[in-house]
C-alpha cells in the first residue's frame, strides 16, 4: 500500500491579507498588514467584532472575535476595515484554480484552506518539499499574499504541519516525526481538540499530545465516551479520512444555516441537526437518491471552521436512518465550542441501493411499504410544516424554525 501525501495549504491571516491585496491593487499606499488594523463586522448588527488582525495589532493585545469598541480601547488609533466577501471568494477561488493543476483531488476545507493528496505522484514531483516551496512562493508572486503549507501522510498530520511556525513557511509531519515534532506540543494545540476538553485533559494530568497518546484507554472512555479513541487517535497521528475532493459522478447535497445567537449547548444543535436532516433527506427522495456519505460543517465564534465525515454502511435517504449517523458523527467531532453556523452534507448520491456491505453490518431488508409511509409523511410535513410529523424513534426538543436566546 502506497504512503499517503497529504498537503494542507492555509492563507496566513486571509481576511487581512486579501483587504490588504485588494487595497494595494487599487492603488493604496499603506500595507494595511504593516499597521495597527483589523477586519471587523457591522457595529450595528450583531457583527460588530474583529474578524481578523494585523501581526501588531495582535501585539497590542487585540484579539480575534472580541468587539470592536474593547479593540480600540486597546489602540486608539487603530484602522478598521469592512470584511469584502465577494473579493474574499473570487480570491479563494484564484488560489483554488492554481492548486487544481497538481491534482484532481482537492479538497477546499474553508474559504482559506485546501487539503490536496498528491499520493503515488513520486513520478511527476521528485521533491514533496520543493513542490511546497514552489507552491508557496507561486502564490505569494501571482496573488500578492502568502499561505503555510503543511505536509504529511493523512490531513491530520498535514493541518497540524501547517500551524506550525507562521506566516509563509513549509512544514513537514511524517509519521516517523510525529513523537519529536507533535508529541511535545500542549494538549490544546491537537486538532479538534476544544477548550471544554482541553480543560478536562489538564485536570487529568494530561497537558501535551504525548501525555494523550499514551493514557489509558479505561480512563478517557470513562470521561469521554465514544469520543475517547478519536482522541487518542488523534494524538497518535492516525487520521484515516480522505481528501473530499469534488467528482461530477459523487453529487451532493448540502445545507447550512447561521444561527441567530453562538450555540453551546448540546441538546439545541442537535434540533438544528434534526431539522437539516429533514430538509436534505426530503430532497433526496424527492430525486429518487440515496446517499452513501454524510458530514457535518462547523463555524465557531472565532470563525474557524472544520468539519467531519462518516460513510455509510448502506445507501440511505431514509430521515431516521441518516439522522442516527448524523448524531454519531455530531457526538465524535463537535468540539464544544460556541458554534455561529453550522450544516450537513449528503454525497456520493446514488439511484442504487444496493452496495458492498461489510460481514460486520447488519443486514437490512427494504420493504415497499416503507417508502410509501414515508412518502405521505412527506407529504403532510410539506403541507403543514417541517416536523408535523416526526418519527417516533427521534427526539428533539422543539418543532418550531425560530431560536431565540434564553433569558
Amino acid at each position: 500500500m502506497k504512503e499517503r501525501i497529504i498537503f494542507h495549504v492555509d492563507v496566513n491571516n486571509a481576511f487581512l491579507s486579501w483587504t490588504a491585496v485588494y487595497k494595494l491593487k487599487n492603488g493604496e499606499k499603506i500595507d494595511i498588514r504593516k499597521i495597527p488594523s483589523v477586519i471587523g463586522g457591522d457595529e450595528k448588527a450583531r457583527h460588530g467584532i474583529v474578524l481578523a488582525k494585523s501581526q501588531i495589532a495582535k501585539k497590542m493585545g487585540i484579539k480575534t472575535a472580541e468587539t470592536l469598541y474593547s479593540a480600540r480601547k486597546k489602540c486608539s488609533y487603530l484602522k478598521v476595515f469592512p470584511p469584502q466577501f465577494d473579493w474574499y471568494y473570487e480570491q479563494s477561488n484564484n488560489m483554488y484554480k492554481y492548486l487544481s493543476k497538481y491534482t484532481p483531488l482537492i479538497e477546499r476545507f474553508s474559504i482559506d484552506e485546501c487539503f490536496l493528496d498528491l499520493t503515488g505522484t513520486n513520478l511527476l514531483y521528485k521533491n514533496y518539499e520543493e513542490l511546497a516551496y514552489k507552491i508557496k512562493e507561486d502564490i505569494k508572486n501571482k496573488f500578492g499574499f502568502t499561505v503555510n503549507v503543511g505536509i504529511g501522510n493523512n490531513k491530520l498530520c498535514a493541518k497540524m504541519a501547517s500551524d506550525f511556525e507562521k506566516p509563509d513557511k513549509v512544514h513537514t509531519l511524517y509519521n516517523s516525526e510525529i513523537k519529536d515534532k507533535m508529541w511535545p506540543l500542549p494538549i490544546e494545540d491537537l486538532f479538534m481538540v476544544g477548550k471544554k476538553t482541553a480543560l478536562i485533559l489538564r485536570k487529568l494530568n494530561i497537558n501535551t499530545i504525548g501525555d494523550l497518546a499514551i493514557a489509558k484507554d479505561s480512563l478517557l472512555v470513562r470521561y469521554f465516551k465514544n469520543q475517547a479513541i478519536f482522541l487518542k487517535n488523534s494524538a497518535n497521528g492516525i487520521d484515516e479520512s480522505k481528501v473530499a475532493f469534488k467528482n461530477p459522478k459523487n453529487e451532493s447535497l448540502s445545507i447550512s444555516e447561521t444561527l441567530s445567537y453562538d450555540y453551546d449547548d448540546y441538546e439545541k444543535l442537535k434540533e438544528v441537526l434534526f431539522r437539516q436532516t429533514e430538509e436534505l433527506t426530503r430532497a433526496l427522495r424527492k430525486k429518487k437518491q440515496y446517499a452513501t456519505t454524510i458530514a457535518i460543517t462547523y463555524k465557531n465564534s472565532y470563525f474557524e471552521s472544520y468539519s467531519h465525515q462518516a460513510k455509510l454502511e448502506i445507501p440511505q435517504n431514509s430521515t431516521t436512518e441518516i439522522y442516527k449517523e448524523i448524531l454519531t458523527v455530531f457526538k465524535n467531532s463537535w468540539k464544544e465550542d460556541k458554534i455561529r453556523n453550522i450544516g450537513i452534507r449528503l454525497s456520493g448520491l446514488t439511484k442504487n441501493r444496493i452496495s458492498q456491505v461489510s460481514i460486520f453490518a447488519k443486514e437490512e431488508r427494504h420493504d415497499k411499504k416503507d417508502d410509501l409511509i414515508q412518502s405521505t409523511i412527506d407529504l403532510i410535513n410539506e403541507k403543514y410544516g417541517s416536523t408535523s410529523i416526526i418519527p417516533a424513534s427521534i427526539k428533539i426538543i422543539g418543532k418550531s424554525n425560530k431560536h431565540e436566546k434564553p433569558k
